[in-house]
């Protein structure tokens, strides 16, 4: 468990992502992380690529060293899973293990993804892990693409020090999403003219807007508050 969360720490202070990146809120009862990010894509072919996490999700954060073990059923109930292919040497007949990192609470394609799990060393903890991702249009310098916002609100009890924890989950899902959005490509914004930081500290991971916009708090009410404020009343996703 030590081991994966230094895994989980290590080596990402120095990584230039385009997407923000923060921990809006801790204390020692959780923490609450907020990461966005736009990509060249409609909803439509964001959603179909972020339930398809073997195809982005880093292998480094898996319990197998496999990202292709990984699996999401997008419907309520449904898993984030991965599956533990029997070890070598292992005795005849020994089955397959299995993790659950997070189970769908509620799904509406192209629009919103809620679910519950701690995620890496937090299944081992007695916290509830609540995560919600929200696919707006959006407009960019070269388009219309989508963006992605991620809430992970974490709460209850756990043996790990909020600051410690929240920082390494806070970098890890930065680095989760960076690998989504190379996937289906980045959204050409104006702010990407600008000059980077030459040394970005340990805490910024940005090269876009802020997470905290207005529209983005939202993220943090029932999903129905949340597209009712992110949406246009009465607009329709995007066909397929």
């Amino acid at each position: 468990m030590r081991k994966l969360l230094k895994i989980m720490a290590a080596g990402l202070a120095s990584l230039a992502v385009p997407a923000s990146a923060e921990v809006v809120q801790k204390s020692d009862a959780g923490f609450v992380i907020r990461v966005a990010g736009e990509v060249a894509a409609s909803p439509a072919d964001a959603w179909n690529a972020f339930v398809a996490p073997a195809t982005w999700w880093n292998k480094a954060h898996t319990f197998s060293g496999e990202s292709v073990n990984l699996t999401l059923d997008a419907s309520a109930n449904g898993c984030f899973c991965e599956k533990l292919p029997v070890p070598k040497g292992a005795p005849v007949g020994q089955r397959a293990g299995s993790v659950m990192h997070m189970r769908v609470l509620y799904a509406e394609p192209y629009r919103a993804l809620r679910l519950t799990g701690g995620l890496g060393p937090l299944q081992s903890e007695a916290v509830t892990g609540t995560m919600t991702i929200t696919f707006k249009p959006v407009d960019g310098v070269s388009g219309k693409g989508t963006r992605i916002l991620w809430e992970y609100v974490v709460g209850g009890y756990m043996r790990y020090k909020a600051d410690t924890i929240s920082g390494a989950v806070d970098k890890v899902l930065a680095e989760q999403l960076l690998s989504l959005i190379k996937l289906v490509g980045p959204l050409a914004s104006p702010i990407e003219s600008r000059t980077a930081p030459s040394a970005p500290d340990e805490t910024t991971t940005s090269q876009m807007p802020s997470v905290s916009e207005a529209d983005d708090a939202s993220a943090g009410e029932s999903v129905k508050a949340a597209l009712d404020r992110m949406f246009k009343k009465g607009s329709q996703a995007p066909p397929e």
